[in-house]
């Protein structure tokens, strides 16, 4: 039974709520900070309430300077941000949707123009000047002689001056999907990979007279290709082209990577590196993938799970063993070669407190031996970190529990390690930091004996048994933090448990397995998702464990999350109503035997995996919807109808199912946004609507 009371019962108090949330969603968050090749500059992307801007900074005093004027909340990101070798020009691409998984180079435009910002190139002077676009297009790569910009627009590549002086031109022609653009360092060749469906191979443009040059071709995917700094040499990761005979489904394989090199003159190919052939061993998945790299000291960098963490290895370019350039429990991402390729800066989970496993730290070591340093310590978070071109000033993001994320330097020479945060002045005055709560670690166990970790957001007076809600983050390869988090999405969840919080709710933010920052094998969990949905078991576990406190009212506790926390409070109202009283599902998956392409995978193929029918099966149980007769809680269901990550029709699914069982719900349609509320005032929109739900659910 759907209750229209969003629009007729309660605007005022809707209203009210949202207006609160808005002082919560009133923080500034930089993105895309990058470093100039030469001169102590840097430059960021920062959102001002959806009004996102350029900006940067120059040493030593590191002023911020504004360099774009875009002054709407109309939901255009800033992304592909890069200073050219001479440090006169800024480049980036306005628009789109990057975080999505498909069309993220399509137009968005949620705030309902009559034309739409198509996905274009702009480039403004570093000095100050006028922005222009170049063209529409992405992925832009600036010539080592800072004077043009190669970029891919339909696929293909492209370039354009720097200046806009004159129009872009398509640079070739090929078959497939051209990507992974890079100049070289000395004759400005340009390395690229063409993606043609079964396999890809590496090419090299040259000039408008001379062919592409291919590298190595083979029937194997061929991709992440860097120049060697001379230019005479690439490496590659090579992996098996699409096809084979079908396997089981429901076992998981090693899945094999190597890492090549190849003389560009002769376009011989010779192995360097093979991966392990475990399942730690598999391709990495965790930020930047392979983070490969050709390094000074002809040292090849690359990132691998193979020891049970995603550590940063080096090996050198003739061959031999490859040497862990981070031993330690902990993870490595957000990884930075430094403009002389002597050093990789990171974040890391690590640090000199037992809680940094729950936090992120700037961190630097050598791209030839294992001499890493964690660079800031405390009780803070940093992380994004990038070297200027000296060597000694780090530039990074900085936050805390009650301080939203600002770019911030600091000098490391001189043993002052004193972090300088850039523009701490821009935090509006409305920001409400006084009532933040400072997250603690909470550490319990599923009931297969998993170990799991959250953050509990307690808050200060009010009822001795307080209403809880079980926050689910989406991903799943994600970690919550104890204070704010480096991802714009999860900034929103880290804002909205704090104003939950600063309503009088235990707000407890799960770091289920197939999460990141505690390991392989609890990032690559057994029996989870459509092969079990085993990570149920820690969702469920975080209810009982809130039952069990005693400053919790056990008859309210709610759960809610975004993508597959969507799913994951589904699955908790679908098999619990029992323990989760209500819940909020935001653009979540509902039945994995569609959404996983199981049934359409096999249509053209005679030949069947042998477990189909029983991986078929279970990809069903993995599911919400099965479960929909035992779902007697009221939920509210929330989705924009251009999402491009989750298919807006599994709500409009879910509502049917939900209609014909009677179960009471709720659902707000978010109108032209897409998974990341890419409008600020949609956010806010989104998060009051999720307060207001568990204020009338639970506290009148």
């Amino acid at each position: 039974m759907k209750k229209i009371i969003l629009l007729l019962l309660l605007p005022l108090q809707m209203l009210a709520q949202n207006s609160s949330f808005s002082s919560f969603k009133a923080y500034n968050f930089p993105t895309e900070l990058c470093a100039a090749a030469s001169g102590s500059k840097i430059a960021w992307a920062l959102d001002e309430q959806g009004k996102r801007n350029v900006y940067v900074a120059e040493g030593p005093a590191f002023n911020p300077r504004k360099l774009t004027s875009f002054s709407k909340d109309d939901g255009q990101e800033i992304t592909s941000l890069s200073i050219s070798a001479d440090g006169k020009w800024v480049v980036f691409v306005r628009g789109g949707d990057h975080g999505a998984n498909w069309d993220h180079r399509l137009a968005l435009n949620p705030s309902f123009e009559l034309t739409p910002f198509n996905v274009q190139i702009g480039s403004v002077p570093f000095n100050g000047g006028e922005t222009k676009y170049l063209s529409e297009g992405d992925a832009p790569v600036i010539a080592p002689d800072s004077k043009t910009v190669a970029f891919i627009k339909g696929g293909q590549a492209w370039t354009a001056p720097i200046d806009g002086t004159l129009p872009a031109k398509n640079l070739f022609t090929t078959r497939g999907t051209v990507g992974s653009l890079e100049y070289s360092s000395g004759d400005s060749l340009l390395l690229f990979v063409a993606s043609r469906t079964d396999h890809s191979i590496i090419g090299i443009y040259t000039n408008a007279t001379t062919p592409i040059r291919w590298v190595a071709p083979s029937f194997y995917f061929d991709n992440a290709p860097h120049w060697s700094p001379d230019g005479k040499n690439i490496v590659f990761v090579r992996r098996p082209g699409a096809g084979g005979a079908p396997d089981s489904l429901l076992v998981k394989k090693h899945i094999p990577w190597s890492i090549y090199t190849a003389d560009i003159a002769t376009s011989k190919a010779t192995l360097l590196w093979k991966a392990p052939a475990t399942l730690r061993g598999s391709v990495p998945t965790t930020d930047g993938g392979y983070n490969l790299h050709w390094a000074a000291s002809d040292r090849i960098v690359f990132l691998s799970y193979q020891d049970g963490w995603p550590h940063l290895y080096s090996i050198a370019a003739g061959g031999g063993k490859e040497t862990l350039l981070t031993p330690g429990s902990f993870m490595c991402e957000h990884i930075t070669l430094s403009a002389d390729k002597k050093y990789l800066t990171f974040s890391t989970n690590t640090g000199s407190d037992k809680l940094d496993i729950e936090r992120r730290h700037a961190a630097k070591v050598s791209v030839d031996k294992a001499d890493m340093q964690v660079l800031t310590n405390g009780s803070g978070l940093e992380w994004a970190p990038v070297l200027t071109n000296d060597n000694n000033t780090l530039a990074f993001i900085s936050a805390t529990a009650q301080q939203p994320p600002l770019p911030a330097i600091m000098q490391l020479s001189g043993g002052n390690n004193t972090v300088q945060l850039l523009g701490e002045a821009s935090t509006p005055a409305n920001f409400p930091k006084d009532k933040l709560v400072t997250p603690t670690q909470v550490i319990f166990k599923s009931e297969d004996g998993v170990t799991v970790h959250a953050d509990l957001f307690l808050p200060t007076g009010g009822a001795s048994k307080k209403a809880a809600i079980v926050y689910v983050h989406g991903g799943p390869p994600r970690q919550m933090l104890l204070g704010w988090h480096y991802s714009d999405y999860y900034s929103n969840a880290y804002a909205s448990n704090q104003y939950l919080a600063s309503l009088g709710f235990v707000v407890l933010s799960v770091n289920y397995r197939l999460g990141i920052g505690y390991g392989y094998e609890f990032h690559q969990a057994k029996n989870a998702g459509p092969s079990g949905a085993s990570e149920y078991l820690d969702i469920k576990a975080a209810g009982e464990w809130l039952q069990k406190q005693s400053f919790v009212d056990a008859s309210k506790i709610g759960i809610y999350g975004g993508s597959y926390g969507g799913y994951l409070t589904a699955m908790a109202l679908a098999k619990d109503s029992k323990l989760f009283a209500a819940g909020v599902d935001i653009h979540g998956v509902h039945d994995w035997a569609s959404r996983s392409g199981l049934l359409t995978a096999y249509a053209d193929k005679y030949e069947k995996a042998p477990d189909l029918d029983k991986a078929l099966k279970t990809a069903w149980l993995s599911s919400p919807v099965p479960y929909i007769n035992t779902w007697k809680s009221p939920v509210l269901i929330i989705h924009a109808d251009d999402d491009r990550n989750v298919q807006f029709n599994e709500s409009v699914d879910l509502i049917n199912r939900l209609e014909k069982q009677h179960v009471p719900y709720e659902t707000i349609m978010i109108t032209d946004d897409s998974h990341h509320w890419m409008k600020w005032g949609n956010a806010v929109t989104v998060y009051g609507a999720v307060a207001d739900f568990f204020v009338r659910k639970f506290k009148q």
